[in-house]
């Protein structure tokens, strides 16, 4: 399995040098970080090149570094069942910055792009249908961002005395985040303070 991988890096690190920034193998999948300005050629060299044969799409998955100049990080994960190998694409890039739709190359990219464009915020060029996927159509924020609020901004629900949907500020309690573990056995300190009081209560 490393010896095809390593094949495999030697073969595209030649075939696309000028477009590799960094190669590695590791967990038996090879990782590749190129600029996103190449991404349309190598996904298109993975998947047409009869060494290669990435013909699958498996995920595309989102990174958010809030402190760093290119704030996001794209992943693409590709999968050859002809050689039976995974490899993984890379790039990092600033935060209005437009990249490149794959759904040219790989249709199924579509309903992934939206997710990432959804939850991070990421816009896609040329993409045929860019719109939320998960949340709300008037749904503010972008949930995965690390920036967004722990309780997001509204919340929805029907109301019967209106009856339509309407938006609300979200209300939530917070004492659940209140934890003491001091000992597990015991319980924590309001349990303690409820068991006092009926020790108390008995006393008396």
């Amino acid at each position: 399995m490393v010896e095809n991988l390593k094949r495999l890096e030697k073969l595209i690190n030649s075939e696309l040098s000028s477009k590799i920034k960094d190669s590695s193998i590791e967990n038996n999948e090879l990782l590749i970080e190129i600029s996103d300005s190449d991404l349309m050629e190598v996904v298109q060299f993975l998947k047409t090149n009869e060494k290669c044969k990435f013909r699958q799409l498996i995920d595309i998955a989102g990174v958010d570094f809030p402190d760093e100049e290119k704030r996001f990080k794209l992943i693409y994960l590709f999968l050859s069942h002809e050689n039976n190998q995974r490899i993984k694409l890379s790039f990092n890039f600033e935060t209005n910055q437009l990249i490149n739709s794959i759904t040219k190359v790989f249709p199924s990219a579509n309903w992934m792009e939206r997710e990432v464009f959804d939850m991070y915020g990421v816009k896609f060029k040329n993409h045929p249908d860019l719109r939320r996927i998960l949340t709300d159509y008037g749904f503010k924020g972008h949930p995965l961002r690390k920036d967004f609020p722990l309780t997001g901004f509204n919340e929805v629900r029907y109301s019967e005395k209106e009856k339509k949907v309407v938006y609300e500020p979200v209300k939530l309690e917070q004492n659940y985040r209140n934890f003491d573990f001091e000992s597990p056995w015991e319980g924590t300190n309001y349990v303690k303070q409820i068991n006092k009081n009926e020790k108390d209560g008995k006393k008396n």
